[in-house]
């Protein structure tokens, strides 16, 4: 491991243990094998050491598990993407060995289990290779068959001693996850976890610490996107939801089922994804906006209902965490291919609101924004997450929960008179009131499906129709006219800006400050409002000589992603080109520039 800005690039320390500001360890194994159960104590470590984190998973899509990584990539500085290379990999089985070692940066360590490695003779003058029998130390330290569940925490105090971690955090981790649980698990895990730490290395690898860090977090919380996610919804005040289960929702499916009784709500598995948001849909026009969510596959049977709650103008909110599609597609896979669906699935013109959170920290605060549109506009919202994120662990800054929980009670105070759909207000803009408020003229609306008037009673007449289908889209004009222009991440101006959405948003920053180390004077910009897009963007495109999308999706019949594709049919742009790919992976920072690069030379 050479000694860089990485695990390997010294900032001071000792010749035999230099101080380094990040590190990036992928561990390979099998999804048996509790592999990211050492990544996620790795991550919320270094939240506990004020330092910032960002992972990256793989996991098989079949019940019988299979090949899986986890990879941490550890910071004393702000992390943007989970690493293009590994200083350190450390591989379980022959396939792990194999499959994984060109991930590894050029003398990084491969730390591997030579119970089951042999390794390649070939590799051994590019990587330092460190051989330890993981499985049969496990055994000795914890008797028995039990290192099928043991040899995970043991390779966790190696990777402890190495980096010189805090043992007493990572100890107290362990100690968490197993609360409540037979103590002889406890008991186990931190015999396996003490006889790794304990293990004398050698000299054949060095030590390492990380420097200070400069982040200046002293209270930050470590969590996945799904988990900041759910969160958000209950401090915007959601105390219903109504879902199926679906990879990669479920795990807001289930944190919803389990915090919101804690609040007097409640979240309940319905039969299947139709009945889900119809039920959702009904508990907003109860009063409170509520949540479902899904992944592709539910969005699809979900349209007919959404469609309902976009006639009726009821605040809902809906969350897709996007996989590799179509139909069954790759559930474990991320992909940004709903964003089509998401604006404009389902029969007839239904407008609606899609948000995209960039990263975790994002995911917690575009969804307290996605209840508030929801309300303020009358309408559901669509959050447009994606795999990548929902499994990713990142560390950031608390947040103030005392100054950001709301309370979206009904109000049932009685009205003089309530017309629903009055046409005629401010952009469009009405509400309804809860079911039992008192209406003192004595007409109370009705809600369907059916065109309507101003009451909600159905109509056949082609002008309240024209007019009701304006006030529709109105609405969403003005909210896209309120929206906040996005800043440009680099120079204001020059010869490419780099668009994102979702979780490219990362990635694409990274790239930019690497390239800018190169003189290569790039720009990003990342849309977190998709639609309706905020105005003036097209000022932001005249300042530049290219503008490449980058999206994890396919490039469709005319070469162009689904952001992309909507860019140019907006702004009628021939600047506007696109990167895509649909490998199941995020962007790596060394793809983005090739493809750009290569974009830019095209005639």
């Amino acid at each position: 491991m050479n000694n860089s800005t990485s695990a390997a690039e010294s900032t001071g320390g000792t010749a035999s243990n230099p101080k380094i500001t990040e590190a990036v360890i992928r561990i390979a194994g099998n999804s048996q094998d509790g592999i990211q159960s050492i990544g996620g104590f790795l991550a919320r470590l270094a939240g506990r050491s004020e330092q910032d984190v960002m992972t990256f998973m793989t996991i098989p899509s079949t019940i019988s598990g299979g090949p899986s990584i986890f990879q941490v990539r550890i910071g004393t500085g702000e992390v943007l993407s989970a690493g293009d290379e590994a200083d350190v990999l450390l591989a379980f089985y022959q396939h792990s060995y194999e499959g994984h070692i060109n991930s590894l940066k050029p003398n990084g360590i491969v730390l591997y289990d030579s119970d089951h490695v042999e390794p390649n003779p070939s590799w051994q003058k590019d990587y330092h290779h460190v051989g330890i029998s993981i499985s049969s130390l496990t055994v000795e330290a914890i008797g028995g068959t039990a290192r099928d569940k043991g040899k995970n925490i043991f390779a966790l105090g190696l990777i402890c001693r190495i980096f010189n971690l805090d043992a007493t955090k990572l100890t107290n981790l362990i100690t968490e996850k197993f609360k409540g649980k037979n103590p002889k698990i406890t008991e186990t895990a931190m015999a396996a976890f003490t006889a790794g730490h304990q293990y004398q290395i050698g000299p054949v690898i060095e030590s390492f610490s990380f420097a200070d860090s400069s982040l200046g977090r002293s209270t930050q919380v470590v969590m996945n996107g799904n988990e900041a996610l759910a969160y958000g919804l209950i401090t915007a005040g959601v105390r219903f939801g109504a879902g199926y289960p679906i990879t990669p929702w479920s795990d807001i499916m289930e944190l919803l089922r389990r915090e919101l009784p804690k609040y007097g709500g409640s979240f309940i598995q319905c039969e299947d994804e139709i009945a889900s948001i119809s039920m959702a849909l009904g508990g907003s026009y109860a009063g409170r906006v509520a949540v479902t969510g899904s992944s592709g596959p539910g969005i699809s049977l979900k349209t007919e209902a959404l469609g309902w709650g976009i006639m009726a103008e009821i605040p809902l909110v809906v969350v897709d965490v996007q996989r590799g599609g179509p139909s069954t597609g790759m559930p474990t896979n991320v992909e940004q291919s709903d964003l089509n669906i998401a604006c404009f699935g389902g029969h007839g013109d239904a407008p609606r609101v899609v948000v995209a959170p960039a990263n975790v920290e994002d995911c917690f605060y575009t969804a307290m924004e996605a209840v508030r549109i929801a309300r303020e506009y009358s309408t559901p919202v669509i959050i447009l997450t994606d795999q990548a994120i929902a499994s990713r662990i990142e560390a950031f800054n608390e947040p103030d929960l005392k100054t950001l929980c709301k309370d979206i009670t009904p109000d049932l105070s009685p009205v003089e008179d309530h017309k629903p759909y009055a046409l005629g207000t401010p952009n469009g803009v009405t509400h309804h009131v809860a079911p039992g408020t008192p209406i003192r003229s004595g007409k109370y609306p009705v809600v369907t499906g059916l065109e309507h008037d101003e009451m909600g009673h159905p109509t056949g007449s082609s002008k309240l129709h024209m007019e009701m289908t304006a006030k529709r889209r109105g609405k969403l004009k003005a909210l896209g006219e309120s929206l906040p222009v996005p800043e440009v991440y680099g120079p204001a101006e020059g010869k490419v800006l780099l668009v994102g959405w979702g979780s490219t948003q990362g990635p694409i920053q990274e790239t930019i400050d690497r390239v800018s180390k190169e003189g290569i004077q790039w720009s990003a910009l990342h849309l977190r409002h998709v639609n309706p897009l905020p105005n003036g963007l097209e000022a932001i495109f005249a300042r530049f000589e290219k503008v490449i999308v980058i999206e994890l999706n396919d490039e469709g019949l005319y070469g162009y992603g689904q952001l992309a594709a909507i860019l140019r049919a907006r702004f009628c742009d021939p600047r506007i080109q696109s990167v895509t790919k649909t490998d199941g992976l995020t962007f790596k920072v060394k793809e983005i520039i090739q493809r750009v690069h290569e974009k830019i030379t095209q005639a």
